[in-house]
């Protein structure tokens, strides 16, 4: 699939129309309409019939998935507001990438499809929940609320939903509620719980193994909680602590005033409390930012809290509080709005595994309403969209939450991604010190070992398997199309750490060339490098490809790099394809959890890579050779050498990792990783020729200006080896064999 922009235009929804027919969202229906409104919507009709409306999801709701870039659907919905069809049309989740088929994951939202959004959209009803699947509960999580949200948009602006879609005015006075900031106190827990302003839900175990045998799940019913039926699963409190007094009371004065100077208008915040051993903050929020067991929804609109809008408390202020195993302190995101003054639900989620990957879930309502001591009212006159065929009563008018625009999307990701930033900037910052100070790092060969395998498994283990910050060589295709087509920034700001590692490399090639990232920061070539040191490690034989051979095999990836290169300008998308030549996403994006042939190529890579150091990079990796050609500009040369190497000394080249010292001595600086072997036998006055002269002259020396040379020769000897053999005033010292 190929990615669009989230930066939309109100062109964009006609774009996905050849991809799809009339028929896949109303049967019948012969031909799309012009699109009406902004954002967009399509009719469809059968014949001169009007049978309903398409429109996509993106345009009307937050659509984020776990890959931090939008998941795009075109939804069908009639006339009525009932949701007919759904079409997953472009999305970058890798977790459908890995092997969870995605037709599981249409059919699980598919269960949307004959529902009525009207009385969600009026708050009458809960919004119906799509069936989750094991293993992708975040991204089908996102695609549901999306398409619920977005229906619920449009029938309230009145497009839909009243029969024929028609709108007009109505101008209604109503007596507005809304909060007031005015006027508070701190009070204790105690009386905090007894007027409701802390909800409490609590569920037993009893209970949780009740309500799994209720749901007719017989797998789940296998698997009951542990323990005694009286004991408490997860005792959940809620409260809105924007409400000035339950803030304060909650919060201490310090707490409330740095939360209320740090609410955006039109933002609330929620403390969050749980005792017992089910935790509702669960684990997927540290690993792709959302809280997925907790889920706020008012009047059909409904929204997951991410990391960015989380902070952590120690305890609560209130004067008889209990000690809670988990707080948490949420603040409502831009794209939802949460009117206080209106009853809302927390959905818990409840989770039960089922003995391997698949898991049942189960979710509980604990529902909230502000007490009205904190609210006042007022008497307006409020506009709100009418449909002909059925006029919106006072309350749903007086309550349809008003609609806000979303900050761009690449600034949500960047602020959701404050510690993967830092950490990946104090990785830069240390190996510019490396390079920097290259020289007092490999006079100590011990320390250098250690220095680099460090941080090569750092690269691999949190870089690249965590992080999955991989560099590719589409990212090369990607950004030249870009620039052809027409450039935007915000297409390449949506992954931040791909476009740090992006600007440093750069930086890096007026510096050092392709060697900071091919030899210290790609994490496919840390894989090979430590692999290949385990295998050293055992035994495993190593080869040495002939000179002869290693010079006209290293051209290849050059001649893949321009291949893919020349196809990109045809066609990105047969580019991106053939760029499988690359095993970086089986290895490091989805850690060999793909396809048989993906996860062969990549192993048989290697496997060879055991007896051939960095196989792969040195013949047949394009994003290496997209690295090396505009390296050879670097500016400075770092690498020292001695007039000897080459001639007659060959040690250098002979242990050089790559192979890319010419026998003459030469580094080649397009094959060169900047591993640093070469620096090190530089210094060392063991296993450098040259050294060992410099180091036995000066031994001689040393011994020749000895008190026991000065008397006379009196007193013992002092013997000088040079591979093993005596060295007198007069011996010719030579190197040992290379």
């Amino acid at each position: 699939m190929t990615y669009i922009s989230p930066a939309r235009a109100a062109g964009d929804l006609p774009t996905y129309l050849p991809k799809i027919a009339p028929t896949d969202f109303f049967p019948g229906a012969d031909r799309f309409g012009p699109p009406q409104g902004d954002p967009p919507i399509v009719p469809v009709y059968r014949g001169d019939q009007l049978q309903g409306f398409v429109f996509l999801n993106s345009d009307f709701a937050n659509s984020v998935g776990y890959s931090g870039k939008p998941i795009h659907l075109l939804a069908g919905i009639d006339p009525k507001g009932v949701i007919t069809g759904i079409k997953l049309v472009d999305h970058k989740e890798p977790i459908v990438l890995v092997g969870i088929p995605e037709a599981r994951i249409i059919a699980a939202v598919n269960s949307l499809i004959g529902k009525d959004m009207k009385p969600v959209a009026m708050g009458a009803e809960r919004p119906p929940q799509v069936d989750i699947v094991s293993g992708a509960t975040v991204t089908v999580l996102v695609m549901g609320d999306s398409v619920v949200r977005a229906a619920s948009k449009i029938i309230r602006s009145g497009r839909v939903g009243g029969g024929d879609g028609a709108a007009v005015s109505a101008a209604l006075p109503s007596v507005i509620k809304t909060l007031d900031l005015e006027h508070s106190e701190v009070r204790d827990w105690e009386s905090l719980v007894g007027d409701g302003s802390i909800r409490r839900l609590h569920l037993s175990i009893g209970d949780i193994n009740e309500a799994f045998a209720k749901s007719g799940s017989a797998a789940a019913i296998q698997y009951p909680e542990p323990g005694e039926a009286s004991e408490t699963f997860i005792d959940l409190y809620v409260a809105l602590v924007s409400a000035p007094t339950i803030g304060r009371s909650l919060l201490g004065e310090d707490g409330y005033r740095r939360l209320r100077d740090n609410l955006k208008p039109g933002q609330q915040a929620i403390v969050v409390l749980g005792n017992g051993p089910y935790s509702f903050k669960g684990s997927a929020y540290v690993r792709g930012g959302i809280f997925d067991r907790i889920e706020i929804l008012q009047e059909g609109n409904s929204t997951r809290f991410r990391d960015r809008n989380h902070a952590r408390l120690g305890a609560v202020d209130a004067v008889g509080a209990p000690e809670f195993k988990e707080i948490g302190l949420f603040v409502t995101p831009p794209e939802f709005t949460l009117d206080p003054t209106q009853p809302w639900q927390l959905q818990l989620l409840v989770q039960r595994s089922l003995g391997g990957r698949d898991k049942a879930f189960l979710t509980f309502d604990l529902s909230y309403a502000l007490p009205d001591a904190y609210m006042r009212r007022e008497q307006r006159t409020v506009t709100v969209p009418e449909t002909a065929a059925s006029p919106p009563s006072q309350a749903s008018a007086a309550t349809a939450p008003p609609v806000e625009a979303d900050e761009p999307l690449w600034m949500r990701i960047w602020r959701s991604s404050t510690v993967s930033i830092g950490i990946t900037a104090f990785m830069l910052a240390a190996l510019t010190g490396i390079f920097f100070f290259q020289n007092l790092l490999v006079r100590r060969p011990v320390l250098y070992t250690w220095v680099r395998r460090s941080y090569l498994a750092f690269v691999l283990l949190w870089l690249g398997w965590y992080a999955n910050a991989q560099l590719s060589v589409v990212n090369v295709v990607t950004f030249t199309n870009a620039l052809v087509t027409g450039f935007r920034w915000e297409f390449f700001l949506a992954a931040p750490l791909i476009f740090i590692l992006w600007a440093a490399t750069a930086g890096g090639l007026l510096f050092w060339g392709r060697g900071p990232f091919c030899g210290w920061l790609c994490p496919f070539g840390a894989l090979q490098e430590l692999t290949n040191t385990a295998a050293k490690w055992l035994k495993v034989p190593q080869i040495t490809v002939p000179w002869g051979l290693h010079e006209r095999l290293w051209p290849i990836k050059y001649i893949i790099f321009l291949g893919l290169f020349g196809l990109s300008l045809y066609s990105v998308d047969m580019a991106e394809r053939f760029a499988e030549v690359e095993p970086f996403k089986t290895a490091i994006i989805l850690k060999f959890a793909r396809g048989w042939p993906f996860v062969a190529y990549a192993v048989a890579l290697l496997v060879i890579g055991l007896f051939i150091e960095r196989f792969f990079c040195r013949y047949l990796c394009p994003l290496g050779a997209a690295l090396a050609i505009p390296g050879r500009i670097r500016t400075f040369e770092w690498l020292r050498r001695w007039s000897e190497c080459g001639s007659p000394c060959q040690r250098c080249a002979k242990e050089c990792p790559v192979q890319s010292i010419h026998p003459e001595g030469h580094i080649n600086v397009n094959e060169c990783i900047y591993c640093m072997h070469c620096q090190e036998l530089y210094y060392d006055d063991h296993r450098c020729p040259h050294m060992i002269q410099v180091r036995l002259k000066r031994e001689k020396f040393a011994a020749m200006s000895s008190p026991t040379m000065r008397s006379g020769g009196k007193g013992p000897a002092t013997v000088i080896t040079a591979g093993g053999k005596p060295v007198g005033a007069s011996a010719t010292i030579s190197p040992p064999p290379n």
